[in-house]
């Protein structure tokens, strides 16, 4: 167990800008990966935070919230898409100091209590450099502490009124992703993502693509391809994923269906640790 993952030098041109999906919606892009912002900017002390980016990016993550919603207005809660490395970089900091609960799927309870890592990350997969460079990644479990707390069986998100979570497994066992019916917006985390996460080329500069889990940390194909076509069936109208910038219109309609109708050629690479044979 290791609540102090190294930081890890990789970043994208889009790193450190923000950008607002709806009135309420803000996507800010922490290096490679994407922290979201729930909450009018006039109602401060109603807002969540949805996953904590990489390594060392609490600092950054609190400066955007205080600049948006004011010093001393923490978030209601911390949600979480799910706990790999990228995603809960600053989840235990930015718990005790704004003391507020982290909800996660109970699925992905052993990731974030210390009693189970992640499978390692698969450096064989079919991909680009990234992917080459996987072994490098943490997947060691964290420990959350007293804050973590299961999403409620029924989909509520406790104090977010419209949303509801939906259990969307493959990339990790407890994925989940959030829903509002009203706009039909979407944040996805990594079930699907807007960039191809295992080349540089595309990390680095952040050009829109939708595509399938990121490769070398998804372990459960057939679960990641039923996830994405339950997704892809609520025709989101928005869509914020874990990497990539946020999607919205023909963009996104066009290209979600047509990753959930050709997901097993698009998406599930040739070879791998994790891809069945």
């Amino acid at each position: 167990m290791n609540n102090e993952h190294p930081f890890i030098p990789v970043t994208s041109l889009s790193s450190g800008l923000g950008q607002n999906v709806t009135p309420d919606l803000y996507c800010l892009c922490i290096q490679v990966v994407n922290v979201c912002f729930i909450g009018q900017v006039d109602e401060p002390n109603r807002w969540f935070l949805v996953d904590t980016g990489m390594p060392k990016s609490a600092d950054e993550i609190r400066k955007a919230a205080e600049k948006r919603f004011g010093a001393n207005h923490p978030p209601q809660a911390i949600l979480l898409t799910h706990g790999h490395f990228d995603h809960v970089g600053a989840v235990v900091e930015l718990a005790n100091h704004w003391s507020v609960p982290v909800y996660a799927h109970e699925k992905e309870f052993p990731y974030l209590t210390g009693e189970q890592n992640y499978p390692e990350a698969d450096f064989t997969v079919e991909g680009g450099l990234v992917a080459k460079l996987s072994s490098l990644f943490p997947n060691e479990a964290i420990s959350v502490g007293k804050p973590l707390k299961k999403l409620p069986d029924d989909g509520i998100i406790p104090g977010l009124a419209g949303w509801r979570w939906i259990h969307t497994p493959g990339h990790s066992p407890g994925h989940v992703s959030f829903f509002r019916e009203d706009d039909r917006a979407l944040i996805a985390g990594d079930a699907f993502i807007a960039v191809r996460q295992d080349s540089l080329f595309q990390v680095l500069t952040q050009l829109p693509e939708i595509s399938g889990p990121p490769r070398y940390f998804t372990t459960d194909w057939a679960a990641a391809r039923d996830s994405v076509r339950r997704l892809a069936d609520l025709q989101p109208s928005v869509a914020i994923t874990g990497h990539g910038p946020p999607l919205s219109g023909e963009t996104l309609s066009s290209g979600l269906q047509k990753l959930a109708a050709d997901f097993d050629r698009v998406a599930v690479p040739d070879y791998g640790r994790y891809v069945e044979t």
